[in-house]
């Protein structure tokens, strides 16, 4: 069951990792007061124009039991589709689906598929998630729409820092670079679930007129503590690609608690 929830684990959150590290962007501190939507103007008005990405990656997990690490070849049509072989030490384990309104994978161990909805991998990672959050997680974009609540700014450790002006529950925080606004570091700590994830980007790349994060550092909290720190190979834009999954024949449908 922990081989097959690590692969799991490990095809749904390597979906969008992007360029094999390349010389960081450079960064700048914050040094005066913005508006929190001057903030928010400023981090939205990055560039984000792609069709397909096309990407091989490698990632480690570990929580309080073991640490396993995988490669991911990984294929987006933005907004609709994300697919996702996952292979360990070069063999091909798991494959993944992912749609705005379906989650499918199956894994060869146990001959074993899994067909539903972005619940599972919202308990494992300690916050709700959909589609567009899942996707601007790994784009390095703030995790939820920050136009849609009202935020308050302030300056800690250089960076911009929005909190949720509302936090009766959940708790969310999104820290900013000063010179192009982009993210690195948000949490959302939901308190009656006991949940937590913590996201952080060390540094970012630019390729094109795109900025995309080098590295992804999570840290999500439910029963457990998982850690998944993400790394990039290399990345190709706007190809045309194809998206092939099917579930082999007598493979067994699970349920996999959290």
């Amino acid at each position: 069951m922990m081989i097959k929830k690590v692969i799991w684990v490990f095809a749904l959150i390597s979906l969008l990792v992007s360029c094999k590290a390349k010389k960081a962007v450079a960064e700048s501190a914050a040094e005066e007061d913005l508006a929190a939507s001057k903030v928010i103007q400023q981090h939205y008005a990055l560039p984000s124009d792609f069709k397909t990405i096309n990407i091989r990656a490698n990632a480690k997990y570990r929580d309080d039991k073991q640490s396993q690490s995988v490669s991911a070849d990984i294929r987006i049509k933005k907004d609709q589709v994300i697919w996702v072989n996952v292979k360990f030490i070069g063999i091909p384990m798991a494959k993944a689906l992912i749609t705005p309104t379906e989650v499918q994978y199956f894994e060869k161990i146990n001959g074993t598929y899994f067909k539903g909805d972005f619940q599972l991998l919202s308990n494992w990672l300690g916050t709700d998630l959909d589609f567009k959050k899942l996707q601007n997680l790994f784009l390095g974009k703030a995790i939820d729409d920050l136009t849609k609540a009202k935020y308050i700014a302030q300056i800690q450790d250089n960076l911009y820092k929005l909190s949720e002006k509302k936090q009766e529950d959940i708790e969310k925080e999104f820290y900013f670079e000063a010179a192009n606004f982009l993210v690195k570091k948000e949490t959302i700590l939901q308190k009656s679930k006991n949940r937590a994830l913590t996201v952080e980007y060390p540094s970012h790349s630019k390729t094109g007129s795109l900025f995309l994060p080098n590295e992804i550092a999570i840290a999500a909290q439910q029963d457990e503590v998982i850690n998944i720190d993400l790394t990039y190979k290399n990345v190709t834009f706007d190809e045309d690609l194809n998206f092939p999954f099917s579930i082999p024949n007598g493979y067994e449908r699970v349920t996999i608690n959290n």
